[in-house]
């Protein structure tokens, strides 16, 4: 049977006109298309064009020949275009592995959101602060904190996370706000059993460095119960920057100890090494990265309003 390849590149030299035309369009030389051609003559035992050295004439073979050759160069070129629309649209399934909080937040409206956008794609969300094995799990995609990373992960930085010392207006209008890191000693505090050390908080002014034993009411592992004591007027909480804007924005909370800065982690969107990432993948790092540039710059504009 001939070859498919073949009978497009006849369909193609035909209408190009010219060897040199036709052999410029698919890419090759003369002297490759030429012995295509003769090829194909050769598998169907017949001759399909006389050559000149200005024209193409077509036998009575390749008369008869062209219409399907055309209709098969057609039918080749519809399939791939098919392929190529199916590769481009996001499906399938997605495994995402985020910290509890940090995935608290993207359920909010912005996982929801995405797969509105995307409905051919299936998010698997995985809560969970701990280390899950990407490879050995299966999952596609992770958020992970620090500066340490397995090396066998691709790692796109997202956003540098500090945490914000906030309060509502009407904890503060019972108990006063602080003017400096160690009037907090005073205060009751929100603490993150999470992290070892979790009753002395850190903070950072231009060189100096202060350290503040802090005491309070509740302790717990989880930022979002956390936001929610302090949303209730509890206490004074130290809370990741992403999880406020909203609040701030509303003046639900209160950005307190603007002049001092806490920690700063690195955090990072981290796949498995597999070379190019899967269609559905690419879609939601897009999605997630622009998010967090978003957060960040409303952010931005709020630490903006206490200079002016």
């Amino acid at each position: 049977m001939p070859s498919l390849d073949d009978l497009a590149a006849f369909a193609h030299l035909i209408e190009a006109g010219s060897f040199t035309a036709a052999a410029e369009g698919l890419g090759c030389s003369k002297g490759q298309l030429s012995k295509r051609i003769s090829s194909l003559e050769q598998q169907l035992g017949t001759r399909l064009l006389h050559r000149t050295t200005r024209r193409l004439h077509l036998t009575a073979a390749g008369q008869a020949l062209l219409p399907e050759a055309q209709a098969l160069a057609r039918q080749g070129q519809l399939a791939l275009q098919r392929i190529a629309e199916v590769q481009d649209q996001p499906s399938g399934t997605l495994r995402l592995s985020v910290p509890v909080s940090l995935g608290e937040t993207f359920f909010d409206g912005l996982l929801l959101e995405f797969c509105r956008q995307d409905p051919g794609i299936r998010i698997e969300l995985d809560l969970f602060n701990g280390y899950r094995d990407l490879l050995r799990d299966g999952f596609d995609l992770a958020i992970r904190s620090g500066r340490n990373l397995d090396e066998r992960l691709v790692a796109r930085p997202l956003f540098s996370m500090e945490e914000i010392t906030c309060a509502t207006p009407t904890y503060l209008a019972q108990h006063g706000e602080p003017a400096d890191p160690q009037a907090l000693a005073g205060h009751n505090c929100l603490l993150n059993s999470h992290y070892s050390g979790y009753e002395e908080w850190l903070y950072h002014r231009q060189h100096d460095v202060e350290r503040i034993r802090v005491k309070g009411h509740l302790a717990s592992n989880h930022y979002s119960l956390l936001k929610k004591a302090a949303l209730n007027h509890a206490g004074i909480a130290r809370l990741p920057s992403y999880m406020l804007h909203q609040e701030l924005a509303a003046g639900e909370l209160v950005w307190l100890l603007r002049d001092y800065r806490t920690q700063q982690t690195p955090v990072f969107l981290v796949h498995p090494w597999q070379g190019r990432l899967p269609r559905r993948a690419e879609a939601l790092v897009d999605y997630l990265l622009d998010w967090f540039r978003h957060s960040q710059a409303l952010l931005n504009g709020l630490e903006q309003v206490k200079h002016r």
